[in-house]
């Protein structure tokens, strides 16, 4: 009898590189059947809030909101040294001059937003959004500046807009620690048995891309936004790295980092257990 295990992940290259193996079957997992589901991270994060999924990516914040019901895997998390979402205006703007200013970010729930409000934006200036929705937003003038991620991130100086803000950097020199984006999330109630399994089955998926990268190319870029080879070969380059097949201390401790200073900024309520299955 097989269990069934809800698994959500993004469309992002660096997701779809990460569970080809899982979800072609170059990575079996005796005794599980994988029903797997994926939407952008704004969807990913409310389905996990509606206990829908079992094992999903989320992003950090939202994974602050529901430390009570998931804790986060080892492996399949999206961290990276001086790059993050990217913050874009029509006109040049230094950062210090967002304030007050109307600034559209991709769910309510996105670490994109929490990284704004940890920088100092009021929420009442933060406009929720698609995520596809704000470059056009902030070149029409709807908006005066918006907060990009996924690959729009690496598009966007061609697009007639104007760099103020890499909250990649911003969070590296504010505290030295790479910037945790996301993780894999998996339900508590699942137990330490299972949890292992699946932090172990991802590891190895993430082994064979690394291995065989071109076996993933096609569901890679099937489910891409931007087709640009080396747009694609940029992102994962980025967030498919040594923190995503196994979190360090560095690592854990960049994503306590976060968390701690959200709490203390009153934008996550505390939490008594642990981070880490």
């Amino acid at each position: 009898m097989h269990k069934t295990i809800r698994l959500g992940f993004s469309a992002c290259p660096n997701d779809t590189a990460i569970f080809h193996g899982l979800i072609s079957g170059l990575v079996p997992l005796p005794g599980l059947h994988l029903h797997h589901r994926i939407e952008d991270v704004d969807t990913l994060n409310r389905l996990a809030a509606n206990g829908k999924l079992d094992v999903t990516k989320v992003s950090m914040h939202a994974f602050g909101q529901l430390r009570s019901e998931y804790v986060l895997l080892r492996s399949g998390a999206a961290l990276g040294r001086g790059c993050g979402p990217l913050v874009v205006a029509r006109q040049p703007l230094a950062p210090e001059e967002l304030g007050g200013r109307r600034i559209a970010v991709p769910g309510n729930l996105t670490t994109a937003t929490l990284l704004m409000r940890l920088f100092g934006i009021d929420a009442s200036c933060l406009v929720q959004m698609p995520f596809d929705a704000i470059l056009p937003a902030v070149t029409t003038g709807q908006v005066d500046a918006g907060v990009l991620i996924h690959e729009a991130r690496f598009t966007c100086e061609v697009r007639g807009v104007f760099r103020v803000l890499d909250l990649g950097v911003w969070w590296q020199s504010l505290t030295g620690l790479p910037l945790p984006l996301g993780g894999i999330a998996a339900r508590r109630c699942l137990g330490d048995t299972l949890h292992r399994q699946l932090e172990g089955a991802i590891q190895r998926s993430i082994d064979v891309f690394r291995a065989q990268p071109q076996r993933a190319a096609d569901f890679i870029r099937e489910n891409a936004r931007e087709q640009d080879e080396k747009v694609l070969e940029g992102h994962i380059g980025l967030y498919v790295n040594d923190f995503t097949r196994c979190l360090d201390k560095t690592g854990e401790a960049a994503i306590g980092e976060l968390l701690c200073r959200a709490e203390a900024g009153g934008i996550l309520p505390p939490c008594p257990g642990g981070i880490f299955r």
